[in-house]
């Protein structure tokens, strides 16, 4: 029970929520935390109270079917938990289905050490890709939460491509990378429409090339700066300004596939949940986005104090993610309680010191 009074009060300040709320939201991130699942059945025994196992079962089943949450004070918490000035965004989706039901979350989310920390999601009602007005819709949410001069640039996939979405992106003076198909009209040196992967025949493997001056693409002024992979795969970014760093800014764009690989089997097990609702799905992640954000924390502090080994092939052991949640896992599974609950409260601290070092009520 020791172990949920520093976090707790901790969330306490910080979201304002009451007592009893803030006491289930704390179990349950740290019921996420000891039995890596989203499972409620699960989740319900990880519970430290002296409560019946049903009657834990059911304060988490209220909690998502009532309890209405504040997503932009959660975006909030996570951006105050990333160091920096201005963001590297990346969006994508991540999708898979329960039964006939089609779970698909588009997510924005900050690029920072080799993961991307979620700040803003939405569950979509379909399957398959987002939309245009989707994509304008979290943007919006964004921009009104940070303002654009939080945003460093904008990167993502093929999937977010078009001239509306582009040019809003523009008229937000949204830096962007994003990649388009190789078969994309662009306009050659002599102004004429062709494919754009044509403008880079020339390229050898590894290789890579701007294209002089701006080009067309559906009627848009951008530059096109292109990649031939060692595979032989032809990657081609847009941007409407600083074309020399846009591919190295738009290889950042996979570490939000490492966030969906941490949310899911190499974390919290975000596919096992029995939920379909959009709102509670929703909800779920806000709690996953909390508890990703701390272990990654953790693991970042527990990096610079002892450096996670580094294999043969001069790859990391584990991620900075799996440090800091095997860590916490510890703190709260490990054998010798004073010591396990002494670890724990400096894993808190980390929380506390990354929020907001210069504010007095973050102070226990």
């Amino acid at each position: 029970m020791e172990h949920t009074i520093a976090l707790s009060y901790l969330l306490k300040q910080f979201f304002g929520w009451h007592g009893s709320r803030t006491e289930c939201i704390t179990q349950l991130i740290l019921g996420l935390i000891q039995v890596r699942t989203v499972n409620l059945a699960e989740l319900a025994q990880a519970f430290c109270t002296t409560a019946k196992l049903e009657s834990n079962y059911k304060r988490l089943q209220r909690l998502f079917g009532q309890f209405r949450l504040d997503f932009d004070a959660v975006a909030l918490f996570v951006a105050g938990l990333v160091p920096l000035s201005r963001f590297p965004l990346t969006l994508d989706r991540t999708n898979w289905k329960w039964g006939k039901k089609n779970i698909n979350v588009l997510v924005l989310g900050i690029a920072y050490k080799g993961a991307a920390f979620p700040l803003l999601w939405t569950s979509l009602p379909k399957r398959g890709n987002s939309n245009t007005a989707e994509r304008i819709a979290l943007m919006e949410r964004f921009l009104r939460i940070f303002s654009i001069d939080r945003v460093r640039y904008l990167a993502a996939d093929r999937e977010f491509i078009g001239k509306k979405w582009l040019g809003y992106l523009i008229d937000k003076l949204v830096l962007f990378r994003i990649r388009v198909k190789n078969n994309s009209q662009v306009t050659n040196t002599r102004g004429q429409p062709v494919e754009v992967r044509n403008l880079f025949r020339d390229l050898r493997r590894g290789q890579y090339k701007i294209l002089k001056g701006k080009r067309r693409l559906w009627g848009l002024e951008l530059y096109v700066v292109g990649l031939k992979m060692p595979d032989g795969d032809l990657v081609i970014i847009v941007t409407q300004s600083e074309p020399e760093t846009a591919m190295s800014d738009y290889k950042e764009r996979w570490q939000i596939e490492t966030l969906f690989g941490c949310l899911k089997t190499r974390g919290f097990n975000f596919e096992a949940t029995h939920m379909t609702n959009p709102e509670r799905i929703d909800r779920l992640m806000a709690y996953l986005a909390i508890a990703f954000a701390w272990a990654h924390i953790v693991g970042e502090w527990l990096n610079e104090r002892c450096p996670i080994r580094m294999k043969k092939h001069q790859r990391p052991a584990q991620s900075i993610f799996a440090y800091g949640l095997g860590h916490l896992r510890h703190c709260l599974l490990g054998i010798h309680q004073s010591f396990r609950l002494e670890m724990f409260c400096t894993a808190v601290e980390q929380l506390q010191q990354r929020l907001s070092p210069d504010k007095q009520w973050l102070t226990v």
